[in-house]
């Protein structure tokens, strides 16, 4: 498929820019990919589509607050430092974006902080925006990391242009997040709550987690029109023995598998072996999943409304069908429902 056919004519209107007031009273927009039937409902309502010993998966990745903002060294110049991940505990280097790149050269140090009490310094440049920075504190890691976090902000997505707010800390998190390591959060995994994942247990419908550190290749451009030329950014994932053992199971007894995000639904594609079963793996992945394709781990899908020809959507439109899923796409413009990290969710079942 093309990179132009992606373009589902989103009004800019449609982003939300912070989230509903409770997790689970967001819309649903259910899609029943064998008849292209389309239902609205209430999030909080998923759980009629499920029977017990059907199984749900969760992404437990945590977001941590990656923007930073910095002086630099003699001229004073604001630059935006975002954190991408750790390279090194010992000697504290990190992966980072600067913003504006063109101001920052190999050797320059940049200043955090009312009293500039965080120093870093360039040490390489990765790519045309990208640097490794080597942050000069002498005490211990976890105080370290303490305090470069107590620096930093929720990082929302682009498309979100306001500022982080404290509440962001909060809702651009799952209540389940317990592995650090994301700055894009699992979207759909924001819908749930507390007593909607009670009612799951009571009405046995099976839950468990797989960790897939979503980066900000999620968010990357596009530059090609044959989405066959493009390549993914890697992302760190694990799934492990005991969740690979856990869904095999469910799947074996006649139990349905249901990915909450995208983000689960490339990890366990990317850990597929014979029958539909999953297998234990911790590495990196660079899978893209894009129409046609071929699903054999999962049988529903509980995603955002994402933005014209971004991945995301891609990969939406290979499991619901490109059809299907261009029309729900303009059945939710049409019902204005709301678009990205903070808006609205489909469901996508047989």
């Amino acid at each position: 498929m093309k990179l132009s056919e992606f373009d589902t004519k989103m009004p800019s209107e449609l982003i939300a820019t912070h989230p509903e007031h409770n997790r689970d009273e967001s819309r649903l927009l259910v899609l029943h990919r064998k008849s292209g039937e389309i239902e609205h409902r209430v999030f909080k309502e998923i759980l009629e589509y499920f029977k017990p010993h059907d199984m749900m998966v969760f992404n437990d990745t945590q977001v941590f607050p990656a923007k930073l903002m910095g002086n630099k060294e003699k001229t004073g110049a604001r630059i935006e430092v975002f954190l991408l991940r750790e390279l090194n505990e010992e000697h504290k280097l990190w992966d980072v974006l600067v913003e504006p790149a063109r101001k920052i050269r190999i050797g320059n140090k940049l200043y955090f902080g009312l009293d500039d009490s965080m120093v870093a310094e360039v040490i390489d440049n990765t790519t045309s925006r990208g640097r490794t920075l080597r942050f000069l504190y002498d005490g211990p890691h976890d105080e370290f990391k303490s305090n470069l976090y107590a620096l930093g902000s929720t990082p929302l997505p682009y498309y979100i242009t306001r500022e982080a707010e404290p509440d962001d800390a909060e809702r651009y998190q799952t209540i389940f997040a317990r592995h650090e390591g994301a700055v894009v959060a699992p979207a759909a995994g924001l819908h749930f709550s507390r007593e909607l994942m009670r009612r799951m247990e009571i009405n046995d419908i099976a839950t468990d987690f797989l960790t897939l550190h979503i980066g900000l290749g999620s968010y990357r451009d596009i530059d090609v029109e044959d989405l066959t030329k493009h390549r993914m950014d890697s992302e760190q994932m694990e799934v492990t023995p005991q969740l690979a053992d856990h869904v095999n199971q469910v799947r074996d007894a006649g139990g349905r598998i249901c990915a909450v995000g995208t983000s689960v639904l490339r990890a366990m594609e990317s850990t597929v072996g014979m029958n539909g079963h999953i297998k234990p793996y911790a590495g990196w992945t660079n899978k893209f999943i894009f129409p046609p394709y071929d699903f054999s781990t999962t049988d529903a899908l509980v995603t955002n409304f994402h933005m014209p020809y971004s991945i995301m959507l891609m990969i939406t439109a290979a499991f619901g069908g490109y059809e299907n899923t261009m029309s729900a796409y303009r059945e939710a413009v049409e019902q204005k429902y709301r678009f990205g990290a903070y808006g609205d969710a489909m469901l996508i079942v047989d």
